[in-house]
């Protein structure tokens, strides 16, 4: 009955007044989601970086960036949320660091590495080759995201090693819980072949999450593992103890469509692992804005078997933030600084004063959002299905219907009323 939330932290709460969200200002938001009722806080990277990708290009796997506190600050969070019976989880990313990391000066070998462009891989961000020519080895390097980001060589074992103690280091800090970003990618092809079935999705990947079971076998592994169709979840169910769906917030916000991934899922998943369902995150549109429906959304996702993960702002029904052209941040294409526009927490929004990206739109706010009550009953009624079964239910069109434990969820999605549900509402009997 997990519930996961996703605070990234640059936009979340600022406590300093300079613009960009910090540790001080989660601490002092604990209360808060304590009483909306998580279990968990996902904080966004928190390591040293110069922020080409905004922490995703880590520059120390062993510190926290000035910009949010210090590993004090960090260590504090972690025994305040614990103290509030909320784990924490961090934000790891094995895949490349900065190309400002000492590694990629001292440690070259730890990286991908060819003499000619081996072969057709591209950039996620540009969609141009991924090989970057490096004037001082004279060679090119793998970088799939921007070039400032080179790829980690995953066949070394040194680099294996280093990460060992990345989990040790954090594990013996109370971090509970590790989210794997590009958990799918982090083995590529050894002989460098044609082709981006040999960039991503390697099966030896399995290898290196049996191995972290072993080193720290306390923390809870969640995968970003964005494969599609559902069918090739199935190997990540091995050793992560969690999968992140993306068939799920992929998918349309339409009844068919949402259900068969629900079912098929639930038919493949082994009984020792659980779902993950979510609607937005730092990389994907706001629920509220691509889906729409906000109230509809959190229904399903909080009354769904399994772990849901509600992104900041979720709670909410928070939608994207416009960013003019001269602002945005982003190095992808499209940009998603829209999704990452901090949380308005008063009808004013001067809680954030200048901040790292425009806050536009204010009429949507914690302090005096009418759903903010309905995702917190929904929360609490999650806690009261007792397991994580599930059963779909013979239903009118339109209307999804299907029992957790002893009790059975309705869920009108059309434009009319059904079934004595209103328009895109919600009921639990």
């Amino acid at each position: 009955m997990t519930v996961v939330y996703q605070a990234y932290v640059r936009s979340f709460a600022d406590a300093n007044g300079d613009g960009v969200g910090d540790l001080a200002g989660v601490r002092s938001k604990l209360d808060y989601l304590a009483d909306l009722g998580i279990d968990t806080l996902w904080l966004s990277p928190i390591h040293p970086s110069p922020n080409v990708d905004w922490g995703y290009d880590v520059a120390d796997y062993r510190a926290v960036a000035p910009e949010f506190g210090t590993l004090a600050d960090y260590e504090s969070l972690i025994r305040e949320a614990r103290a509030k019976g909320i784990d924490v989880w961090l934000d790891l990313v094995p895949n490349h660091t900065s190309d400002q990391h000492a590694w990629f000066t001292e440690r070259p070998e730890y990286y991908v590495w060819s003499k000619t462009v081996p072969n057709d891989w591209t950039s996620i961000f540009t969609g141009k080759s991924a090989w970057h020519w490096h004037e001082g080895r004279q060679q090119y390097y793998l970088a799939q995201f921007a070039p400032q980001q080179p790829d980690l060589d995953w066949w070394n074992e040194d680099v294996r090693r280093e990460f060992d103690e990345i989990l040790r280091f954090w594990s013996e800090r109370g971090v509970k819980g590790v989210r794997i970003d590009v958990a799918h990618g982090l083995i590529k092809d050894r002989k460098l072949r044609n082709g981006h079935q040999y960039l991503r999705e390697r099966p030896e990947v399995h290898e290196i999450y049996a191995r972290w079971k072993g080193v720290a076998p306390g923390l809870t592994l969640m995968g970003e593992t964005y494969v599609m169709p559902v069918a090739r979840l199935a190997p990540y169910w091995q050793h992560l103890d969690l999968a992140q769906n993306f068939n799920f917030v992929r998918s349309d916000f339409e009844l068919d469509q949402l259900k068969s991934v629900v079912e098929q899922t639930l038919a493949l998943i082994p009984a020792t692992r659980r779902p993950v369902w979510f609607g937005s995150n730092h990389d994907h549109s706001r629920l509220a804005t691509r889906w729409g429906h906000p109230e509809a959304v959190l229904f399903l996702l909080l009354t769904l078997p399994g772990v849901a993960i509600l992104y900041q702002g979720d709670e909410i029904g928070l939608a994207d933030g416009h960013v003019p052209p001269e602002r945005i941040t982003d190095l992808a294409d499209p940009p998603r600084d829209p999704e990452r526009t901090p949380l308005p927490w008063t009808p004013s929004g001067d809680e954030w004063r200048n901040p790292w990206l425009p806050l536009e739109d204010t009429s949507r706010n914690v302090e005096t959002s009418p759903l903010l009550s309905y995702t917190r009953d929904l929360i609490a009624a999650r806690k009261q299905f007792g397991d994580d079964s599930y059963e779909t239910l013979d239903s009118p069109t339109g209307i999804w219907a299907y029992r957790r434990g002893d009790r059975i969820c309705r869920l009108n999605m059309t434009g009319k009323k059904l079934d004595g549900l209103d328009p895109w509402q919600g009921r639990i009997d």
